[in-house]
């Protein structure tokens, strides 16, 4: 039974770990020490969701109807290239990124809701691939690994979360923004041009 629920904690970490637009999303909200809880939560929530949803069997629903994942595709790329460019901007501009007010909550849940579902890697990884190899283990064994899965998920967002804004005081430089900034506006590009290839 351990066993099963950490085989779903290492494949959910597997699968989450790499670098994305939701992780960089998190770790820039726990530098920046603003609204960190409700970040970690939404994402870990909407992951837990997602793969509950998968080991339910919906990800048999979702590869069924290939067009959603393509409007996903599609709207994700949008949203990716506009935050991209909204990086590099700040990259640009240093005092606007020390000097930055403070969003509001609504407007950090609004970007942490989109960055989550409208990526349409997210159901694959945890509808699709977690919730197939969660049904492998039959009935009643499969919320086990689901378990873990899930268990991972909160694991990783509160660490990158809270690990971020434990040293964001050493992270706050404002070259370091324009680091941090420029590289999450690469890899927003990056993820954008892989949804556009498929």
């Amino acid at each position: 039974m351990w066993s099963i629920w950490g085989t779903g904690l290492l494949t959910g970490l597997g699968l989450i770990v790499a670098i994305g637009a939701q992780n960089a999303f998190v770790l820039r909200q726990g530098i920046r020490r603003e609204h960190v809880g409700a970040v970690v939560v939404l994402c870990a929530v909407s992951d837990a969701v997602l793969i509950l949803a998968g080991t339910a069997g919906i990800g048999a629903l979702v590869e069924r109807f290939p067009q959603v994942l393509s409007i996903l595709r599609w709207g994700g790329a949008a949203y990716l290239v506009w935050f991209a460019v909204r990086s590099f901007r700040y990259a640009l501009k240093p005092s606007v990124l020390t000097g930055d007010a403070p969003r509001s909550r609504g407007s950090v849940i609004g970007t942490t809701l989109a960055l989550t579902f409208l990526n349409p890697h997210v159901y694959l990884d945890t509808v699709v691939l977690l919730g197939s190899l969660a049904n492998q283990y039959g009935e009643a064994l499969r919320w086990i690994f689901a378990a873990g899965a899930v268990a991972g998920s909160v694991l990783w967002f509160s660490g990158l979360g809270f690990g971020a804004r434990v040293l964001s005081g050493a992270l706050s430089k404002p070259r370091t923004w324009q680091v941090l900034d420029l590289l999450i506006g690469v890899v927003m590009l990056a993820l954008a041009v892989t949804l556009v290839l498929g």
